[in-house]
């Protein structure tokens, strides 16, 4: 599938801000699952300093620099990313094991997963995590199939809720009231896996949505989402490292390296803080507002039509 995606982001400031520096997430790696074909940043007022580098993650993000006073900043990220569905995961590692290969032993090699079952900003394991996730985590269960089961179980608990959370809300709150939006139902799922000692990661993207029958599709009318990933190393030993495979419980979708083809990975990370499209520090102004626009569209053309002017 070939997909159109852009991700205006513009800030409005009262008074005018002096200067700023913002770091950004918003370009599409290569993948096992999709192929980046085009990725466009505009951004106006135009900066002093814009370079691209790539993070300990292996993510590709973009510093840049403003140093002219300005009441208004707009972001476009353009894309054109060619996916593809998941390949079948044949997985039959008991979780128990999996969890093993994580427990620190003296000697024992470093592995980069183990980075993935510690607390981190927002995800604080503990025995409430933990004791939701017990039903589906039985003794000897392949893991895949456990992580599987967790995520239809999230997916039918909660209630998707708009403006009932916010960026900072805590994931023990997310669990107690059972509802929230995909960062939340994400945040919830990495506390549960990482409390039974299971590495597993936050992704940030984008997901493709179908208009209702009969209407037309609207522009900006997407958002960013968010889905988990966990670490299976027997899937790893199989494809040369290759071991992540993602779930989205805010859909029930899940598959080796992505949940779909409909789906476009930007970043990954310990939580939503590793890997926010945006922030920065601003010098000067009062307060601002914020509007954010996603497009996602199937795309035919063999190359990126020229998105409109900023």
């Amino acid at each position: 599938m070939r997909l159109r995606i852009i991700h205006d982001t513009r800030y409005l400031y009262a008074p005018a801000v002096e200067a700023a520096q913002h770091m950004a997430h918003l370009t599409p790696p290569h993948t096992r699952c999709q192929q980046r074909l085009d990725a466009r940043l505009e951004i106006s007022p135009a900066p002093v300093v814009l370079n691209e580098t790539a993070d300990v993650y292996r993510n590709v993000r973009a510093y840049f620099e403003i140093a002219s006073a300005h009441d208004e900043l707009l972001v476009r990220a353009s894309s054109l990313v060619h996916t593809r569905p998941p390949e079948p995961a044949a997985s039959q590692l008991p979780w128990e094991a999996v969890r093993e290969q994580f427990v620190y032993h003296a000697g024992a090699q470093w592995h980069p997963a183990a980075e993935f079952i510690y607390p981190s900003a927002h995800v604080h394991p503990g025995p409430a995590f933990a004791d939701y996730a017990a039903p589906s985590f039985t003794p000897g269960r392949p893991l895949i199939d456990a992580a599987r089961e967790l995520m239809r179980r999230v997916h039918g608990d909660f209630t998707y809720a708009s403006l009932t959370t916010d960026v900072g809300t805590p994931a023990i709150e997310a669990l107690e009231q059972r509802r929230g939006v995909c960062q939340d139902f994400s945040h919830v799922m990495l506390a549960c896996l990482r409390s039974l000692g299971l590495p597993a990661r936050y992704v940030s993207g984008y997901l493709l949505t179908q208009p209702p029958p009969g209407q037309t599709r609207l522009v900006g009318s997407d958002a960013s989402h968010a889905w988990v990933s966990v670490f299976l190393p027997d899937l790893a030993a199989q494809a040369g490292g290759h071991g992540w495979y993602d779930l989205d419980p805010t859909n029930d979708r899940d598959g080796w390296s992505t949940p779909g083809e409909d789906f476009v990975r930007l970043a990954v990370g310990r939580d939503y803080a590793d890997v926010s499209p945006m922030r920065g520090v601003i010098h000067g102004s009062g307060g601002h507002e914020l509007r954010v626009g996603v497009t996602v569209e199937p795309c035919d053309a063999a190359s990126l039509a020229e998105a409109a002017p900023i």
